[in-house]
């Protein structure tokens, strides 16, 4: 186990109280009931400039920091797999210029972290609407997919283009279509045969999911595959989220029981670990 010290002395800002309870957080983390896929609204960004009187795209640039940060915390407890909501179909409305330096930023970050992507064995997946993308964004990804794709270490799933009821949608139209072309028959349709159509079918589903920036919402994000998902909302924004924040989150998640439906007898008895 790594040194909790030699990362918290980088927060130079806090207080020796706000160390101490990082410190006492990092150590009380349960390594064995870690959230095997945590997924993430990375909000705040636009805001968190604004306050610093820079213009929003200043604010994605400094985000970038933060997925980096997270992305290696993951890998360093063993989390395997991370979802970052990256862009919704949604953000497609904003304003051309900020489009259009997202998607800038997009390819020049593949390109930049991609020796980083391989050195820590991070595998890249991309779930949503990939050919919505702009296609010099199409081929980074790809390469970066391919490049990555013999790696064991966190599983980092970009939500590019994506929306949730999109998704829902395609996958009852690809069910609709196998049932008219007599492969399956309505009565066939389960909550698995549901999940292989839907872009996420290679994952399990998340166990915790964080929306940074103090808002409350889902915002169209994994509405099927967070049905039993821990919700951890926290006021600071994407810029500023790191390290000790993730592990506050996770810390929040081991405290919580996950009953599925059950009772607190139920759970206990069967899982005292609260599975």
């Amino acid at each position: 186990m790594e040194n909790p010290s030699f990362y918290f002395c980088t927060f130079a800002h806090l207080s020796k109280t706000g160390i101490q309870k990082l410190m006492d957080v990092f150590q009380a983390i349960d390594r064995s009931r870690l959230p095997r896929h945590i997924a993430i609204i990375m909000d705040g960004n636009g805001r968190w400039a604004k306050e610093r009187g820079e213009d929003r795209v200043y604010g994605h640039h400094e985000g970038v920091l933060s997925v980096r940060d997270i992305v290696n915390t993951c890998g360093e407890l063993g989390v395997e797999y991370l979802t970052l909501y990256a862009f919704s179909t949604e953000n497609w409305n904003r304003p051309q210029a900020e489009v259009n330096a997202l998607m800038e930023l997009l390819v020049n970050t593949i390109r930049k972290e991609i020796e980083e992507l391989r050195k820590n064995k991070v595998r890249l997946h991309v779930i949503g609407d990939f050919a919505s993308l702009p296609e010099i964004c199409q081929k980074e990804l790809n390469e970066a997919r391919e490049l990555t794709a013999m790696n064991d270490g966190v599983n980092l799933i970009l939500a590019l283009s994506y929306s949730s009821r999109w998704e829902i949608v395609e996958a009852a139209k690809s069910i609709a279509r196998e049932v008219l072309a007599g492969k399956i028959s309505p009565d066939d349709v389960t909550d698995d045969v549901f999940r292989q159509h839907l872009t996420t079918k290679d994952f399990p589903d998340p166990e915790l999911m964080i929306r940074t920036s103090g808002e409350h919402r889902i915002s169209n994000y994994l509405l099927y595959q967070l049905a039993y998902a821990e919700l951890y909302f926290t006021n600071v924004h994407w810029p500023d989220f790191r390290k000790p924040h993730l592990l506050e989150a996770i810390y929040n998640f081991q405290q919580r029981e996950r009953r599925f439906g059950k009772t607190s007898e139920q759970i206990q008895t069967n899982s005292p670990q609260h599975a």
